[in-house]
């Protein structure tokens, strides 16, 4: 066993299931258990932070080891009431079933417990109302999230928008669209606001969030092609020489969090240019590993590099 093991097997597991209030939040906890890879020795705690329709197969629990605790409100979801469960239940691995309804920003969790995966769930029928009036909310959900799960997507015809929103929100994690006869397909390539098959493709002010989403997920698009677009300058001390970012800013959840959306950029003219400055960018993309993206991320090879005016407003996706 390394060094890094032991130091793991310090930390008790925390699995977090997130989603408003008739998401699937159970029924997908529910169908977890009864999965093979979910078997395993020792207790489990579930913690269960809302009471919804659907409540949990006591059997099953049983069969799995799993003892139930509600916390019905956030003033009790302290460190100290969740080391009291820790010490009564002795858990192997804790489940958190998250209330959309409170903040996920505001969860403080024992020294010794440690998120290992974190999985928010959308009914997409009601996706719009919440959106609209609890971004904050929907926002400290997802943007943490290896995966989300967006279910109940029967009807909707067009799906890219709402990708590339909680693509923008959550840009490392898997975004799966769901409808009653499992998951479903979306962003044709033909519905892009742009022709991939011009030897130069031409990215608009309006387009580039659209770009900027999809070029991070589909390789297989993207790679080698030759791109243009209108952008703002940033560099760092520590980027290596001929390296910068140009990008654009974006308003995620509210004008408090905003994101700057680049990727690196090798040229030339990296030395000569300062940070804020616009520029109009012709570039080879490639796909490489690199520390900032986590692993493997769109890297471009700039052919030019030009003065350009500044584009106004924020990013549209």
């Amino acid at each position: 066993m390394s060094n890094t093991d032991t130091m793991e097997d310090d930390f008790l597991p925390v699995f977090l299931i997130n989603g408003f209030l008739e998401s699937g939040k159970t029924q997908f906890l529910q169908f977890t258990m009864e999965q093979d890879y979910f078997k395993a020795e020792g207790k489990t705690l579930l913690i269960v932070c809302e009471e919804g329709e659907n409540e949990y197969d006591s059997e099953l629990l049983k069969r799995n080891h799993t003892e139930t605790v509600l916390i019905d409100s956030m003033e009790e979801m302290t460190p100290d009431r969740l080391v009291e469960l820790e010490l009564l239940h002795n858990p192997e691995r804790v489940l958190i079933e998250w209330n959309g309804m409170w903040n996920l920003d505001d969860l403080k969790l024992p020294d010794d417990w440690k998120i290992y995966q974190q999985i928010t769930l959308i009914d997409m029928t009601t996706f719009d109302l919440y959106s609209a009036n609890m971004k904050p909310l929907l926002y400290s959900m997802v943007r943490n999230s290896e995966m989300i799960i967006c279910n109940r997507c029967d009807g909707i015809e067009d799906l890219s928008g709402y990708r590339r929103t909680l693509k923008a929100m959550c840009p490392r994690g898997e975004i799966v669209f769901e409808d009653s006869e499992g998951e479903v397909n979306e962003i044709a390539e033909e519905d892009l606001p742009y022709d991939l098959n011009e030897e130069v493709v031409k990215i608009s002010p309006q387009a580039y969030g659209i770009w900027y989403i999809d070029c991070m997920e589909r390789k297989d698009r993207y790679e080698g092609k030759t791109v243009e677009f209108t952008a703002m300058v940033l560099k760092t001390p520590d980027f290596p020489k001929n390296y910068f970012v140009p990008g654009r800013m974006a308003m995620t959840c509210c004008e408090d969090d905003m994101t700057f959306l680049g990727f690196v950029t090798k040229s030339r003219e990296a030395k000569d240019l300062e940070t804020k400055q616009w520029v109009k960018v012709k570039a080879r993309i490639a796909y490489e590993f690199w520390k900032d993206y986590e692993g493997e991320g769109p890297v471009l090879y700039a052919d030019s590099v030009e003065p350009a005016q500044p584009v106004k407003g924020f990013v549209q996706f």
